[in-house]
């Protein structure tokens, strides 16, 4: 099936739709279109701009993929030696293998690193990830960090003007150093960008090799004493409340 013969028909977009059926994102699902895997009443799409209005068939490698439903938010407490991902290449187990058998196919907001723990959110929702990921939501991110290494609060404090390490440029830190034990620092740390391994390598800017990294908030959803390996959904209320009636109208909440 191709752009052509159906660039007039009503619906979404189907990268669109599996985002919003929390299939994936819709860059990996442009990704699974090209690589022949997402079909549609039985035929095989190759182009993303094909657009569906839920009611077919829709499978992703032979599964079938359902309407969109409510939008929902989960807060997650991942453990550390899980990757967040759908599919490893070096088949680790992943956050989603973890999850309960229960759980709707979800996909999750940002990422932890392997070694990482603490808040995870995973939402239904592909559009609903992508607003919460983008700088200009401007979120804070909050992490405990204990790092092998002594630093002291000047230090810390240097950070929030930003620093460039390797020639990447981070945005303003606040780090607040709670104790130091021995050989090993606790450091409270925010940060609003979340670039890719951000708090471990301004930890070894400074000289420090981050040795356990916990997730505490993601803006207003806080980890709090949920258990590790625990997920719990966000109530709608609530939900609809930190995104606003706008954005929770257009998202279906």
């Amino acid at each position: 099936m191709t752009e052509n013969d159906f660039s007039t028909k009503a619906g979404d977009r189907i990268a669109k739709f599996l985002a919003r059926a929390g299939v994936c994102s819709r860059r990996d699902a442009e990704k699974l279109i090209a690589e022949g895997r997402v079909q549609v009443d039985g035929q095989t799409l190759d182009t993303p701009a094909f657009k569906v209005t839920g009611d077919e068939d829709i499978r992703v490698d032979g599964a079938r993929v359902g309407q969109i439903g409510q939008t929902k938010l989960w807060r997650y407490h991942k453990p550390d030696g899980l990757v967040t991902t759908h599919k490893d290449p070096q088949e680790r187990r992943t956050v989603f293998d973890a999850l309960p058998s229960s759980m709707p196919r979800v996909i999750s907001v940002g990422r932890l690193d392997l070694t990482t723990e603490g808040l995870l959110l995973l939402t239904n929702n592909g559009a609903l990830a992508r607003h919460m990921e983008l700088p200009t939501t401007g979120w804070l991110r909050r992490y405990r960090v204990r790092a092998y290494g002594r630093v002291g609060q000047k230090q810390l404090d240097s950070l929030s003007e930003g620093v460039s390490i390797d020639g990447i440029d981070y945005g303003p830190i606040k780090a607040t150093l709670d104790s130091q034990q021995g050989s090993n620092a606790w450091v409270t740390i925010a940060i609003r960008e979340g670039k890719n391994r951000e708090v471990r390598e301004v930890m070894r800017h400074l000289g420090l090799t981050v040795n356990r990294l916990i997730r505490l908030s993601y803006g207003p959803f806080q980890l709090g004493s949920l258990p590790k390996g625990a997920v719990e959904e966000v109530p709608s209320k609530t939900l609809r409340e930190q995104l606003g009636k706008k954005l929770s109208a257009q998202l279906g909440l």
